[in-house]
């Protein structure tokens, strides 16, 4: 049995609870009461709603009937028969493709009555008619109006929640490690839960129980049954993002991260350039004695940092993506790719362990690049060729056709 004396302030404490407006959790609170006046006292099609005065706890009943006429509804004699056929059944549970809807005296009420309660009354309008109002439910009747309230009400801060995540999407939020399971980590994001794929989490990194951590929020799914906020660590615009939170000049656009390669948990490159004159784009990532590189180095674990001066001029820009090595010079040759000769002492810097510097350079700049010696130009280094993914695909298209 309902206390609707009580529903005011359980109504205000919800909506406190789930953020949600108080006049939405009203809306879902008078829909279950209704439907549990139409399942104790209604009858089959009718469509009942009901109003709850929240200072004084009194509900209101009315039933909603449509205005129809021949031309919006079928009415059919109970018992007639098409011809050459059965008598047709008084509900048959469908309709027929192409018929209009069977007229419902519970739900349909005919020009010519409706004018009797309404003068002006039009086809098409709906007519309210009120209902004796009833406070006592019965017990199957108000525990089918709870539920219903419960699962509205999930409904609603589930809409809630998906509107608040969807502007973050692209965004770097904090969140408290929850929990684990078959390798994916579900972290609590306050209002809403997300979790961590195990191919969105950075290789080798361990992570406990309560550690507060960053996380790209990478997409808000609206298929399934719970907000889906898939979370990522591994993906390149996190760092990005990292260096827009403490980078000011980058956060209000004098310094513009132009591209950025990564191969998480390892090593990152990006290319970076000036939108204000005087500005220097690696200076201002680097950060004094090296301080802002350093806040993002250790938010991803230690992961190296190389930060390159972005060029509109190709050769210039493949020699600053091999930095931390000193190039000699760059020849650009056709279909993207380029040779690149570098100092002897230098060469083993360019091409990095196991070829990671020339490929993260190649990624970065979306050339085919080939690291050499200046001193043995024509001699290939094993680990020093390495092509973009851009690069590549475009290769297996040309084989294609």
């Amino acid at each position: 049995m309902f206390n609707l004396k009580d529903l005011s302030k359980a109504i205000k404490q919800v909506a406190e609870e789930k953020a949600l407006d108080p006049k939405k959790v009203l809306e879902v609170v008078e829909s279950a009461i209704a439907a549990a006046y139409k399942r104790e006292y209604g009858k089959r099609g009718e469509i009942i709603k009901a109003k709850l005065d929240t200072k004084t706890g009194e509900l209101e009943f009315w039933q909603i009937k449509a205005v129809v006429d021949e031309s919006t509804v079928r009415f059919v004699d109970e018992g007639a028969a098409p011809e050459g056929g059965e008598p047709r059944p008084a509900e048959t549970g469908r309709e027929e493709e192409g018929l209009l809807p069977r007229y419902n005296p519970e739900r349909h009420i005919t020009l010519e009555e409706a004018k009797k309660a309404k003068k002006d009354a039009t086809v098409g309008e709906e007519i309210s008619f009120t209902l004796e109002g009833h406070e006592d439910f019965g017990r199957i009747a108000a525990q089918a109006a709870k539920q219903s309230i419960f699962q509205k009400l999930r409904e609603s801060e589930r809409e809630s929640i998906l509107k608040e995540w969807h502007d973050k999407e692209g965004q770097v939020v904090s969140g408290l490690v929850q929990r684990f399971e078959r390798g994916h980590v579900y972290v609590d994001l306050g209002r809403a839960f997300g979790v961590m794929f195990a191919n969105e989490s950075i290789p080798g990194e361990h992570y406990r129980i309560g550690e507060r951590l960053r996380f790209l929020v990478l997409a808000v799914q609206e298929d399934t049954r719970l907000p889906g906020i898939i979370l990522s660590r591994s993906h390149p615009k996190f760092v990005s993002k990292l260096f827009e939170l403490e980078v000011p000049e980058v956060a209000e656009g004098a310094v513009e991260i132009k591209a950025i390669a990564r191969e998480p948990g390892s090593r990152t490159k990006l290319a970076v350039a000036s939108n204000v004159e005087g500005v220097d784009p690696v200076g201002a990532l680097v950060g004094q004695r090296g301080t802002r590189v350093m806040a993002v180095n250790n938010e991803l674990g230690n992961e190296k940092i190389d930060i390159a001066e972005w060029s509109d001029d190709p050769e210039k820009l493949i020699a600053n993506s091999l930095s931390p090595a000193k190039v000699a010079s760059v020849e650009a040759l056709p279909r993207r790719e380029a040779r690149v000769y570098v100092p002897e002492d230098q060469l083993s810097l360019a091409i990095g362990r196991s070829g990671q510097n020339v490929r993260l350079a190649a990624k970065l700049t979306g050339w085919k690049i080939d690291v050499r010696s200046q001193a043995r130009p024509e001699e290939s280094q094993e680990g020093g060729v390495a092509s973009s993914g851009e690069l590549e695909k475009m290769d297996a298209a040309d084989e294609s056709d």
